[in-house]
Order: structure tokens, then C-alpha cells, then sequence
């Protein structure tokens, strides 16, 4: 039990390192994204990323930087190429088959930077993307949606035999899980107030092996946040003024710190999405 407790605040509180990825330069015009419509200002782009590595190294992250390369438009969300916990680094794949040469430069600096264990998947079947996987520090929990399928879910469940994986159903209203949920701090889940966030509440209340708190957010895109170190990141007061006071009523005595994420909104982007957070249980620079 002790050994469960500390990994777990590990997860949460020991966060040593994160690997991140610069924007390509054809982003705006050929990154993936469900509105046609969107149109990304590539220079305030590279100032709200430049303003989340600002913050990365507050919180007094070492940072890994990939590689960029210009010719995949979406590689600086770099969370969907890796699930990284516990020693182990899982190598996913990406629905599309234009994202999956994203994968070769984030497994080098894995490998070569952070000594984790590689574990590459053996289901030519399975599609897997790390803004499906919630990690509560207990137990993973993985929508299934268009980007992650059920053998994909099986193959992640393997490499870490040590916790439960839960599938969870979505609609396709989603991208991925984490568009509409994320980890607020220990034992904190955020939800976005919506058709799939309240079939999302339910499923986890149902099936978790732990309990927690759940927090309803009224604006979908601002339930995806970071809680790195006791620090809680989340939505700017100016994008999102109703979830914004949600955070600050809710969480009174946590540290909170603001970022803007208009630009990569429109390509689908998150917060969660830029990083691959590294735990002291992971890292050699522990």
C-alpha cells in the first residue's frame, strides 16, 4: 500500500522532466483538425508555445526538445507518439498513417536522453494515441474513438501489467478522451460539462478500482489542464472566463498558472497535447 501511495504521488508531484516538440512550418496549412475553417496565426502560435516552455522551465522541468521536422505538420503534439509511466515508455500508433513517422526522433530521445525501457506494440491492427490515455497515478482509463481502437487498449494494458486499463466508449463529438477530461491534481478528475462528459463521469464512476473527485467544468475545451508539482495549469480568464472562475472557486489554496492555447485550439490542440511529462520514477535524472 505504501509503495501504490508513493508511485502515486510520484505521478503527480515528482514530475523531473517533459519531452516536447517545436511547430513545423507547414502547421497551419496541412495539420490535421475537424474544422476546415481554421485558420492558424503561425506567429502568435510560436508566442503561446514559447510562453507554455516559459513555463515548463518555472516549474523547473529539465526539457527535452525533438527534433522538429517541417515535413510533419502535427508533430508538435507530441503526446499521442508515447505513453510514458512507471520505467516504460509505450510507443503508439497513430490513426493516421501521416503521423506515425512522428514516432522514430521521439524513441531516439527516449532512449538516448531518458534510459526508459521501449516498448514498441506487435498488432499490426492496433491504433493507439496518448491524448486517449488518463493516467490517474492508479489506473489508466482509455477512450475508445476513432483515434484508438480496442487492440490498441489490449497492447497498452501489456506493457503495464501493474495497473488496470479501463476502455472508455465515446461518441465521436471528441477527438480524443482527454478533450474532454483530465487530472486536476491527485485524485481530481475534471469533466467537461457535455453529453460525452457526462457519459465519461459515469463509465469511470463505474468501473474505477479508486475513488475520486469529479469536477464539471462548463466549457469543454477548458477541461483539459495540467497539474505538474502542486501547480495547477489551466485556461486564461480571457478565452474562458466561466471555466476560469470554476478553477480558481474550486482549488483556492493550489498554485494556479494561466495559458493562452487559442491557436492550437484550432487544430485540435490541448494543453496535455504539447508534452510528454517525465516522473522521477522514469527519468536518470532522478
Amino acid at each position: 500500500m505504501a509503495e501504490s501511495l508513493k508511485k502515486h504521488e510520484t505521478c503527480f508531484n515528482g514530475v523531473v522532466a517533459c519531452l516536447v516538440r517545436g511547430i513545423a512550418d507547414n502547421c497551419s496549412k496541412d495539420a490535421l483538425r475537424t474544422s476546415t475553417n481554421s485558420v492558424v496565426d503561425m506567429k502568435n502560435a510560436h508566442t503561446q508555445n514559447e510562453e507554455y516552455l516559459k513555463l515548463m522551465r518555472k516549474l523547473d522541468l529539465e526539457i527535452h526538445e525533438v527534433p522538429v521536422d517541417h515535413n510533419l505538420p502535427d508533430c508538435c503534439f507530441i503526446e499521442d507518439t508515447a505513453v510514458v509511466q512507471a520505467g516504460v515508455a509505450f510507443i503508439c500508433r497513430p490513426a493516421m498513417e501521416s503521423r506515425r513517422p512522428e514516432l522514430s526522433e521521439v524513441i531516439k530521445v527516449l532512449r538516448s536522453s531518458l534510459g526508459v525501457k521501449i516498448v514498441e506494440m506487435n498488432d499490426d491492427d492496433a491504433i493507439i494515441e496518448g491524448g486517449d490515455v488518463l493516467f490517474t497515478g492508479r489506473e489508466f482509463f482509455v477512450g475508445l474513438t476513432s483515434r484508438t481502437n480496442m487492440a490498441g487498449i489490449n497492447q497498452l494494458s501489456m506493457a503495464f501489467p501493474d495497473y488496470r486499463v479501463t476502455p472508455i466508449e465515446m461518441s465521436n463529438d471528441y477527438l480524443h478522451l482527454k478533450s474532454c477530461t483530465t487530472m486536476a491534481g491527485p485524485d481530481v478528475v475534471v469533466i467537461a460539462n457535455s453529453k460525452d462528459g457526462i457519459s465519461v463521469k459515469k463509465q469511470m464512476m463505474e468501473k474505477a478500482v479508486h475513488v475520486y473527485r469529479y469536477l464539471t467544468i462548463p466549457d469543454a475545451k477548458a477541461a483539459n489542464c495540467l497539474y505538474i508539482n502542486g501547480t495547477l495549469i489551466h485556461c486564461s480568464q480571457d478565452e474562458y472566463p466561466e471555466s476560469y472562475k470554476v478553477y480558481q472557486k474550486e482549488f483556492p489554496d493550489c498554485p494556479k498558472l494561466t495559458l493562452p492555447n487559442s491557436e492550437f485550439e484550432k487544430i485540435d490542440g490541448a494543453f496535455t497535447c504539447r508534452s510528454i511529462l517525465i516522473s522521477s520514477d522514469c527519468s536518470l535524472l532522478s
